[in-house]
């Protein structure tokens, strides 16, 4: 699959098969997470595989919405803010970012494979730490639920929900509306 179709493909699952993910296909969308870019190639993250049903339905309390309850794996993307590329000038800490592009490469992979995920951010990060026994230099930063899809999207969904291209985009430099 061409990259732009790929991207294209890949949205965001709320409702997942019953159906377990193989460890090798796990291991996949893992090795696509390691080796994405990072500041200063410092790599500030941990992912954390969640898919025994006890500690499923423990991370699920993080998190208030039903649809959760439904994917077979979920994928705690953490980053160490100890280990993260601080910009000199302003401090400005990269880790959230390197875990985003982490986590893009995850989603992707997963798309590829023939799964789904969806990005939750809105969790309880406190008590997702304390789940997950984190030291505090730990952060988890995102949860990708991860599963086979049982949702049909609309193939068009991008000319209807995105936007134009030159509603994005200033040429050399930026132009006030």
């Amino acid at each position: 699959m061409k990259f732009i179709e790929l991207a294209k493909t890949r949205y965001s699952s709320r409702k997942y098969l019953n159906k377990k993910i193989e460890k090798a296909k796990i291991l996949k969308v893992l090795e696509a997470g390691r080796i994405a870019p990072s500041a200063v190639n410092f790599q500030p993250w941990h992912f954390v595989v969640i898919e025994d049903e006890e500690n499923l339905k423990k991370l699920w309390e993080t998190y208030g919405r039903e649809w959760i309850r439904e994917a077979p794996v979920l994928l705690i993307l953490c980053g160490d803010h100890k280990k993260s590329w601080k910009r000199k000038k302003d401090g400005k800490d990269h880790c959230d970012i390197d875990v985003a592009i982490a986590a893009d490469h995850i989603t992707l992979q997963a798309t590829e494979l023939g799964m789904a995920t969806c990005w939750v951010c809105n969790f309880d990060k406190e008590k997702c730490s304390e789940i997950l026994n984190l030291p505090e230099n730990i952060e988890p930063i995102v949860i990708l639920p991860l599963g086979y899809p049982a949702d049909i999207v609309d193939e068009n969904r991008h000319e209807k929900l995105r936007k134009k291209l030159d509603e994005l985009v200033s040429w050399e430099v930026f132009k006030e509306k």
